[in-house]
């Protein structure tokens, strides 16, 4: 469900950069205060500037999810961040392997390996997240989430072509305090997760985060191949926090995680051609993070930050194995200060990323990137600001790169505009989503491939008054050289570049109406996407980008006692490739509801999901009559998998609220 909560401040990785809202409803909610347009008391100071910006000050753009939408996203979904972030306008998580489950986040129509995750600043789940990461991902320790739309290598180097998304972890209250989150679904599925954070003197605090979750595998529509992918995983993150009177701050952060996933075909059954085919994934990742910040009397604020990640899988397609290892190792220096109306930041850094198979070793790669950086943000008028930034990367495969953008926000009265242009490029990696979801053994090497560059642009017009928020937004972008998958047999499959450009136009409407302790939401989105064909001439529709979708949301929320929520969402049609039964999927409506009754410090939930019950499996087969050339045994998914489900459990809160 989508009930969108909405202001924060953020830590960003590269250039630590704040940027108002694609919706920007939060920053004009803050910005004209309570109903009598005082600004008085609801002022937000944007910390991820280190220029103690407002949030509505900044021309750059960031949608912001709050503790309280997080806390909502919670109770539906304990096991994995998925579902916070895919009921953002202009955000769409994309299953990618139906086998498995697994999934990725396209932002604004574009590919979801364009897409960073990062942790408090940092590559924590890898330099590319693989899409059975983002289900690893516990939304329990986030205080808030930052997603960045278009382009951002200016800002993130050459793995943020698409967009950012930046967990934010919580920070320990003044006194001890804790949860623990009990959940179970109608589909097999239970969660266990718990957080507890407690000051350790007056300058050092610290938290921990440990989950269990299980899914039993299920085969819904009963032809013998799981529609759910069943699965068993453990994790725990604790974390150091330190802060001293004098400005200084500091953040050490260590992740472990490990998942049994299996699918494919249940015990007994077989694929089409008469053999049992299990796809299998075994994950370990374990992570190390460090952040800090200290000021220098007479220079600026001196920023400093280092990460570390080992990610091994072992895979299982049938009878092929496939076993890896990711690493990333990441470290970053930047000076950050402001003279009068002119706030700016420089600095230098540098990721590495290396991929080794121990069966297919022709695909192994190891990157360098050293890169130097710097923003400037001007404050030309009371109405008017404008910010620059570029960033130099010195790829050790594709050569040295130049990232700029340019953003300016307009505040005419209770209008706000915002305009942004921006640069990018993405270094090629074997794992386009085909690959990742299918394995390496169908893949036939390739010659060295072109680095993806994107040009994006976005103009945002927002308007608030009282309780009525709106915001219309534009949005396009061409990328050049993008890697398309190319059918060169009925069994094989190799990459290359595309000859001419992707291109994405679209559009996004947000509306939102406050009464009293009821708040309506209503939301639209366009996307026009195209791409050259990859086996025959000329172009074709971008597959899996729905043209239209929309949702609306209605919320009643009472502090202490409870909240109830009811959503409608809307997928248009979508594009099909290598489908047999269709060439364009047919449109559906999800609906669901929500509640939770607060008890002191014990909450009761429940959640309904899909409730119409819409499953791709009640249009037609999951399962391809033959094995694809990619290797896979089933056509992409472009409905739920799972049907109706709803989940139920308690909370626990311990110590201070």
């Amino acid at each position: 469900m989508s009930f969108t909560g909405v202001i924060g401040a953020r830590r960003s990785a590269v250039v630590a950069l704040a940027m108002a809202s694609s919706i920007a409803l939060p920053v004009q909610a803050q910005e004209h205060g309570d109903d009598d347009g005082s600004e008085e008391g609801s002022e937000i100071v944007v910390q991820a500037t280190r220029s103690g910006r407002r949030v509505q000050d900044e021309p750059i753009r960031v949608d912001i999810l709050d503790r309280e939408e997080i806390e909502e996203k919670l109770l539906m979904r304990p096991g994995n961040i998925a579902m916070l972030v895919s009921e953002t306008p202009g955000v769409r998580v994309q299953t990618t392997s139906p086998s498995l489950g697994a999934a990725n986040i396209r932002i604004q129509g574009l590919k979801g390996r364009y897409t960073q995750i990062l942790a408090d600043g940092l590559p924590l789940y890898g330099g590319q997240t693989p899409s059975i990461g983002l289900l690893q991902i516990p939304p329990t320790d986030l205080g808030q989430v930052e997603i960045i739309k278009g382009a951002a290598s200016a800002l993130y180097g050459p793995s943020a072509l698409g967009g950012v998304i930046n967990l934010v972890s919580r920070r320990p209250a003044d006194e001890p305090q804790g949860e623990l989150l009990v959940n179970a679904t109608s589909r097999g599925g239970q969660d266990v997760t718990a957080y507890s954070s407690a000051p350790i003197s007056s300058t050092l605090g610290a938290s921990v985060t440990a989950g269990f979750d299980r899914q039993d595998r299920k085969d819904l529509n009963d032809d013998g191949w799981a529609d759910m992918a069943g699965y068993r995983r453990w994790s725990v993150r604790p974390r150091l926090f330190w802060d001293d009177e004098a400005g200084s701050n500091a953040l050490l952060t260590f992740g472990a995680m490990t998942e049994q996933r299996g699918g494919g075909t249940l015990p007994g059954a077989t694929a089409p051609d008469g053999a049992a085919f299990v796809q299998a994934q075994h994950s370990r990742r374990y992570d190390l993070g460090f952040t800090a910040e200290t000021p220098l009397d007479g220079i600026g604020t001196l920023h400093l930050r280092a990460a570390g990640v080992t990610q091994l899988h072992d895979h299982q397609f049938g009878e092929t194995i496939e076993n890896d290892r990711h690493r990333t190792a990441f470290g970053e220096a930047s000076l950050s200060g402001e003279a009068g109306a002119t706030s700016w930041l420089a600095g230098a850094a540098f990721q590495m990323d290396d991929y080794r198979s121990r069966q297919f070793g022709i695909f192994d790669y190891r990157y360098t990137v050293p890169a130097l950086f710097a923003q400037i943000e001007q404050q030309v008028a009371s109405d008017l600001a404008l910010s620059g930034s570029a960033r130099w990367d010195d790829h050790s495969e594709y050569g040295s790169r130049v990232s700029p953008r340019l953003s300016a926000l307009y505040r005419p009265g209770p209008w706000t505009v915002r305009a942004s242009l921006g640069q990018g490029f993405y270094a090629p990696t074997p794992f386009v989503e085909e690959v990742e979801a299918n394995g390496l053994s169908h893949v036939e090497p390739y010659r060295r491939l072109r680095a993806e560059v994107a040009d994006t642009a976005s103009i945002d017009f927002g308007y608030a008054t009282g309780p009525f928020e709106a915001n219309v937004s534009f949005f396009g972008s061409n990328i050049d050289h993008a890697v398309q998958v190319r059918t060169i047999a009925a069994d094989r499959i190799t990459l290359a570049n595309a000859e001419g450009i992707t291109r994405t136009r679209g559009a996004e409407v947000l509306v939102k109406y406050r009464w009293e302790a009821i708040t309506l939401t209503g939301s639209y989105v366009h996307v026009a996407a195209s791409e050259p064909d990859p086996d025959a001439s000329g172009r074709r529709t971008v597959p899996l980008t729905p043209r239209d979708s929309a949702g609306l949301v209605a919320m009643w929320e009472k502090e202490g006692r409870g909240r109830v929520g009811l959503e409608a969402y809307y997928t248009g049609r979508q594009s099909l490739d290598d489908n047999p039964y269709r060439t364009r999927s047919k449109p559906y409506v999800q609906l669901g509801a929500m509640g939770e009754l607060i008890l002191g410090r014990i909450s009761l939930f429940a959640n309904a999901e899909n409730i119409l019950n819409v499953r791709q499996t009640r249009y037609d087969p999951l399962l391809l009559p033959a094995r694809a050339s990619t290797g896979a045994w089933t056509v992409d998914a472009w409905a739920p998998t799972d049907g109706f489900v709803l989940n139920a459990g308690v909370r626990f809160r311990f110590g201070a609220k």
